[in-house]
């Protein structure tokens, strides 16, 4: 089974709400992107961002 076969296909034009749940998850290295629904449509994206810094116990030999 290739990579490829396991996705589904991309639809044509996909919904503003998965583009941009799309981009807020691209550039996210460590954190949250939540969405809020209402009456099945969602209407919120909230992203919480994370910044990981080294334990001091990481830096020493």
């Amino acid at each position: 089974m290739t990579p490829e076969s396991t996705l589904p296909a991309a639809p044509a034009r996909e919904p503003e709400w998965l583009a941009l749940v799309r981009s807020k998850v691209e550039g996210l290295r460590y954190g949250v992107v939540q969405l809020v629904v209402h009456d099945g449509r969602v209407t919120q994206i909230e992203r919480t961002e994370k910044t990981r810094l080294a334990s001091d116990r990481e830096e020493r030999p």
